[in-house]
């Protein structure tokens, strides 16, 4: 009872919220390389949008104005207004920004929001928004709308635009996995059951072992909390928190084969510097890579972002990755006119340090969850040796 109700069905729920944020983070990235909605396409009068066209799905960015009829979203950009249909959408709050690099952030403190459309109306106005999803003709006007298959995504947050899509990769992820929406009942059953054990058998001598079993077993949940297991839980805390952040720099370095390489994620990396691949942007921007031997000095002096800067500090060596626009006349890739378009340098191929940080993160996983259990085994040892002794 005590490996089902306090470990196999939060478990269970744990993975239910981590697919769920990798839902997240998978839709993200597709609409991401949807084409910009702009004045000139939403003009387009007399075609009426079909749900199973790949042109009818757009991304959007811009303020938000206000709320109309309860549930319909008016988001404005420079030129353009449009209405959002808020039934059935996914909307997602993101927390706003704490320092400027992805060095800098924490993440238990960045995990986007989920709310419902009812608690739209009471946002700020003039909050960024962004909308991803089909636009069809409903009531006579253009709107985003969300359908079965293709659930339309907006997303509210503060900072540049530039920032969004590194933000929404790394910080889509459950901030606590093990206590989730089922943990409490799960672990609400398992106590009763261990209860009724022990009440049952507490009469009956020959049973001793079997009730001072039951009574360990009840307070399983709180074993992380006492010393010396404490110990062990602070071990387990800093090592998940570790193995998060790696995952996130894996998510993070493959954002630019997205563009460069459709079909999972593989590139020919082979030929070394001077080096350039290209594809281009949704935008008909051209995309793409050079490949250099030496940090160049823009990157210095911030004018090129570092992408991944933590794992950039003790780097002396190897070549370096610039993605961004490719301009004629430009020797060095710059910042793309598309704002969720990656730019930036990489300390190495995106799908090398992808994998080393993937590996590195899942043996911390499995780490962490080992020195977890061997500190409420050590409590559990000792209280054990205490109920025997009274």
């Amino acid at each position: 009872m005590v490996i089902l109700w306090y470990g196999l069905v939060p478990v269970a729920g744990a993975l239910v919220k981590r697919y769920k944020w990798h839902t997240f983070r998978k839709r993200f990235d597709e609409l991401r390389l949807c084409p910009i909605l702009d004045y000139s396409q939403y003009s387009q009068e007399g075609k009426e949008t079909r749900l199973s066209h790949k042109a009818d799905t757009f991304r959007f960015v811009g303020g938000f104005e206000s709320v109309t009829d309860g549930q319909t979203l008016w988001i404005r950009s420079e030129d353009l207004t449009v209405p959002v249909s808020l039934q059935n959408a996914e909307i997602y709050l993101l927390p706003m920004q704490k320092g400027d690099g992805i060095s800098e952030f924490d993440p238990g403190e960045e995990t986007p929001e989920k709310i419902r459309w009812e608690r739209v109306s009471a946002l700020t106005e003039g909050a960024r928004v962004f909308a991803g999803g089909l636009l069809v003709c409903q009531n006579g006007r253009r709107s985003f709308v969300s359908a079965k298959n293709k659930p339309l995504m907006v997303i509210f947050y503060d900072g540049p635009d530039q920032s969004l899509a590194a933000r929404a990769i790394r910080a889509g992820r459950q901030r606590g996995e093990y206590w989730n929406s089922i943990t409490p009942y799960s672990l609400i059953v398992g106590a009763l059951c261990q209860i009724l054990v022990a009440v049952a058998f507490l009469s009956r001598p020959a049973f001793r072992l079997t009730v001072i079993v039951s009574l360990i077993a009840l307070f399983v949940p709180l074993y992380p909390m006492i010393p010396p297991g404490l110990l062990f839980t602070v071990m387990y805390r800093r090592l998940a928190w570790r193995s998060r952040i790696l995952r996130a720099y894996r998510d993070l370095a493959r954002l630019p084969l997205r563009y460069l390489s459709p079909q999972k994620n593989k590139f020919p990396w082979e030929n070394l510097a001077p080096l350039v691949k290209s594809r281009f942007l949704p935008n008909g921007e051209q995309y793409g890579f050079t490949c250099t031997k030496e940090l160049p000095s823009r990157a210095e002096d911030g004018t090129i972002p570092l992408l991944l800067p933590e794992l950039t500090k003790d780097r002396k060596d190897g070549l370096w990755y610039i993605f961004g626009a490719l301009h004629s006349g430009e020797e060095l890739p710059v910042q793309p006119e598309d704002s969720f378009a990656t730019f930036g340098i990489l300390p190495g191929r995106p799908e090398t340090i992808a994998r080393r940080c993937e590996i590195l993160a899942y043996t911390l996983e499995l780490t962490a969850w080992v020195v977890l259990l061997a500190g409420i085994g050590l409590n559990i040892f000792f209280l054990r040796m205490i109920l025997v002794l009274l």
